[in-house]
């Protein structure tokens, strides 16, 4: 459940311009964008629902060397798939109810199997509250994250524009 990178028009140019630096120069958004990713990840753990633990535990991040790009969340294919329910948490289900069709016609109530196993008439699955961790991580540390990022950002410019190397 990582967050999409988000473009904003001008963006483009500035990230080239920092990948350009980073390669020539150390830069001080890495450090930065670790220290803000972790922040939300710290954050996501205290609001996601506990069960087990688990999914809590399976939170990671990575931040690129550049320190343009950060991914927080579940990562990796085997954890998406193990904690692929962590989607029905975040936003809630509607619910199902086995025995009407569409338009409200009642269904027929006959037995499901398959031969060995047995699966019960239409069951009537509830409807579960949407328990949101995701988006509310994020939110309570914008302004925190957004004023580190542009502090970081300003000074590596003010480094390159100076004209200092390594240092």
């Amino acid at each position: 459940m990582a967050a999409r990178r988000s473009r904003m028009s001008g963006d483009f140019k500035l990230r080239r311009t920092l990948r350009t630096l980073h390669q020539t120069m150390d830069n001080e958004l890495a450090p930065v964008m670790r220290d803000s990713a972790e922040r939300i990840l710290s954050t996501m753990k205290d609001l996601i629902p506990k069960d087990t633990g688990a999914a809590a535990a399976a939170l990671t991040v990575f931040v690129s060397k550049s320190g343009l790009d950060a991914q927080i969340g579940i990562r990796g294919k085997k954890n998406k798939q193990r904690f692929f329910y962590l989607r029905f948490v975040e936003y809630g289900t509607k619910g199902y109810t086995g025995n009407k069709r569409a338009g409200g016609r009642t269904r027929r109530p006959t037995n499901k199997a398959d031969g060995s196993h047995f699966f019960g008439k239409y069951p009537d699955i509830p409807a579960r509250p949407a328990h949101p961790w995701l988006r509310p991580a994020k939110d309570v540390n914008r302004e925190y994250v957004v004023a580190n990022i542009k502090a970081a950002i300003g000074r590596t410019l003010s480094k390159a524009s100076k004209g200092l190397s390594n240092g």
